[in-house]
């Protein structure tokens, strides 16, 4: 009987706790990548904070009252919200024709650039020519020139063309730009050649490649443009500054520096609220385009 018991006998129980998977040790990799991580993203939130804090000021300001925007020390929030600062701006300087004329040169400008990057960066990207890498390096060095070096030619040219004090000289001067070629000509470059060649095949010219072939499959790039140009023309200052000298002409930046009479009679409350207002639409912008942004500027080529 005992031997028929010992034949039976249990197997012994594994004590190995390696051929668990579930009780392996954590490997010492994962756990620094894990405070890594913790790191990165404990200093992402803190550059995140040091750079929204300007713009938390600012529309903390424009609801105080003229006084309390540069107390000492710093009052983040005021004491009493001054919401009428809104209300002031809109009534006490012409803000919305300031906004129009914003509206009217941001997007024309940006249409204008769109189009005409996008076609250049496909003859450059598409059509071979001789002469055509040497004239493409030369374009875009450009970029590299600053306008103040050759703006007081280019507004003699302007006046002398009458086209001084109207907003067609600011839409004529950024119409064109080196940096929208050459951000569209690397997207087209990851475009395969292919796509072009079956288009010849079946009789499309070169401008039906370019406006059904390459202009939908850029949306990303031409987002990407689109959001920086637009930004760009929105926050000129400078342009304005020397071309548009009738104040019914002015943009939003224009009007707010002309809004300031000086350092003493200035309500700042109403200022910044005009401030506040100035960005908002810029705001909107990017974050209806932040996806395609993204996209166009990481992308490399076409997505399956």
């Amino acid at each position: 009987m005992s031997e028929t018991m010992n034949l039976v006998a249990p197997a012994p129980r594994r004590t190995n706790s390696s051929a668990d998977p579930q009780r392996r040790p954590r490997p010492a990799g994962s756990r620094g990548s894990t405070v890594g991580r913790t790191i990165l993203y404990i200093v992402l939130i803190v550059a995140a904070a040091a750079m929204l804090t300007p713009f938390f000021w600012m529309v903390m300001s424009s609801l105080k009252d003229a006084n309390s925007v540069f107390s000492v020390p710093v009052r983040w929030l005021p004491e009493v919200f001054v919401w009428e600062n809104y209300v002031d701006i809109w009534t006490r300087s012409d803000i919305g024709v300031w906004i129009r004329n914003s509206l009217v040169l941001s997007v024309a400008v940006t249409a204008l650039q769109v189009i005409t990057g996008s076609f250049a960066a496909y003859g450059f990207s598409r059509i071979t020519f001789p002469g055509r890498n040497a004239l493409f390096l030369l374009y875009v060095a450009t970029i590299a020139v600053p306008w103040q070096s050759y703006m007081i030619p280019q507004f003699i040219l302007l006046s002398n063309a009458g086209l001084a004090n109207t907003l067609w000289s600011i839409m004529l001067l950024q119409a064109f730009g080196a940096f929208g070629v050459f951000l569209m000509k690397q997207f087209y470059e990851t475009v395969p050649e292919e796509l072009s060649e079956a288009a010849r095949l079946d009789g499309l010219s070169e401008y039906g490649i370019w406006w059904r072939i390459m202009m939908p499959l850029s949306v990303p790039a031409i987002a990407s443009l689109s959001l920086l140009t637009f930004v760009n023309t929105w926050n000129d200052y400078l342009g304005p500054l020397i071309y548009l000298r009738d104040p019914s002409l002015w943009t939003l930046q224009l009007g707010l520096k002309n809004f300031v009479s000086s350092l003493y009679d200035t309500d700042y409350g109403v200022l910044f609220a005009g401030l506040t207002i100035s960005v908002v639409p810029i705001a909107i912008i990017f974050l209806l385009g932040q996806r395609f942004f993204v996209e166009g500027v990481a992308t490399s080529g076409l997505k399956g």
